[in-house]
């Protein structure tokens, strides 16, 4: 008998998103799909790879280069993207009443950082019927802001598209210039922000928010996870403080001709829209470097694990805060929220970190030889919204030489699936041999 060949989780999750970019750029290759009848390969490749990674960074215009088809076509894989097309067919086998395998429920535990003992059935099923009803919520409350300025179809299809792309942190947008002429509209700036926020939060979180909602409906004890707890404070402190710093920075420059209702809203929405959503209400040329570095930071750190955006996550960051403030305090533990971290915790959230270094200095590297005429500046911007899945870009998308776009593509997809599972799923899976060398120090910092 053959031997079984055996896959690590973690492979089935770039294989997927891997087959769902080739689907999508053949779809995007139908003359159909673009108004001339015509896209070039490596732009639909780049365009299908940005909407399954939920990216939205673009090298052809959504709104004016591509036919309805075509904005269906992205429509769909950004909401696969978001959501997981592993996610998807394991709904179809609960919808056909077929038995979920264990190799499909340990690949849906390893996409969402799924450790709970709870049946993942009840997971696949909250996060279909979160991501339903807040996106139809955005879709209606869109609808009620745009059927007056378009007619109802197309204000229709504007809500339904917008609504998605926000939850699934995708920054894809049907307007040319994203969402600039609406600075100053408080509907659609906090209807896009509260999906962006959600969205970014992660299921887990969303699905124990539910949980502690119905235990304090029932008058019960509530207990909220270390997890939850780290991605909600962080998540707070984040927008709090750039917030301020944003709001202080550009009050003067970018910000000088605005009203105090659009400085407001504007400072705002570029503090959190980085962090893996991708749209913009200011041009982000007008900037100060300060502030472009500012929204970096940002974009690296970007959502929380098991939702919909990208970056190195939340929680990621704060495992490594906590380590750094328990060395700082001369203690052994790492404690967070009186919960003492596991080391493996701690070792992961470093290799997350250094890895994310690595392909972000390399890929800023290569674009840099090969476009020698951009700006540094514009270049790493570029390099980080792609790895974080932002879409955010100060306009050197279009200019990108094919190498340039074939780098971001790569950029996009190892930051969608994340460093950790790329290594997890071409590592090997065991080591050889049981052996250990003499113990030796060596000179740190």
């Amino acid at each position: 008998m053959k031997p079984e060949i055996r896959f690590h989780p973690a492979q089935f999750l770039a294989i997927s998103f891997i087959a769902a970019i080739i689907v999508g750029t053949l779809l995007l290759l139908l003359p159909l799909s673009t108004k001339t009848g015509h896209i070039s390969f490596i732009d639909a490749l780049f365009t299908a790879t940005s909407g399954v990674c939920v990216t939205g960074l673009i090298v052809q215009d959504t709104a004016t280069y591509f036919t309805p088809f075509g904005q269906v076509v992205i429509l769909v894989l950004f909401q696969l993207g978001g959501l997981g097309i592993m996610t998807f067919s394991t709904l179809i086998l609960l919808v056909a009443g077929r038995r979920v395998s264990m190799k499909d429920r340990i690949i849906i535990q390893e996409a969402f950082h799924y450790r709970a003992t709870k049946d993942v059935k009840s997971l696949i099923k909250d996060i279909f019927i979160f991501a339903l009803i807040l996106e139809a919520a955005g879709a209606l409350s869109f609808f009620l802001r745009w059927h007056k300025d378009f007619s109802w179809l197309r204000a229709l299809f504007l809500s339904v598209f917008h609504s998605v792309s926000a939850f699934c942190n995708a920054g894809f947008s049907l307007f040319s210039e994203s969402f600039l002429v609406y600075k100053g509209d408080a509907w659609i700036n906090i209807t896009l922000l509260l999906l962006i926020v959600l969205g970014g939060l992660g299921f887990l979180v969303l699905q124990e928010g539910k949980e502690v909602f119905l235990r304090f409906m029932r008058k019960k004890q509530i207990k909220v996870s270390l997890h939850t707890k780290l991605v909600l404070t962080l998540t707070s402190f984040l927008i709090g403080s750039c917030f301020v710093l944003f709001l202080a920075i550009e009050w003067n420059h970018s910000l000088k001709m605005f009203t105090l209702k659009e400085k407001i809203l504007s400072s705002l929405f570029q503090v959190i829209t980085p962090r893996t959503a991708g749209f913009n209400t200011l041009n982000l040329n007008t900037l100060s470097f300060a502030t472009v570095f500012l929204l970096i930071f940002l974009m690296f750190i970007g959502a929380s694990p098991g939702s919909t955006g990208g970056g190195v996550k939340t929680s990621t960051m704060g495992a490594i805060f906590a380590f750094l403030k328990s060395k700082i305090a001369a203690r052994d533990s790492v404690n967070f929220f009186r919960r003492t971290l596991p080391a493996e915790s701690i070792t992961k959230a470093f290799t997350v970190v250094t890895l994310a270094s690595g392909i972000i200095f390399l890929s800023s590297f290569i674009l840099l030889i090969a476009h020698p005429w951009a700006a540094m500046k514009d270049v790493l911007f570029e390099v980080f919204s792609a790895f974080s899945t932002v879409g955010l870009s100060l306009g050197i998308t279009p200019k990108l030489s094919t190498l340039g776009k074939a780098v971001i593509v790569l950029t996009m997809y190892i930051g969608r699936i994340g460093p950790l599972t790329l290594l997890y799923a071409f590592s090997r899976q065991k080591a050889f041999g049981r052996y250990e060398y003499v113990e030796e120090t060596v000179m740190i910092g």
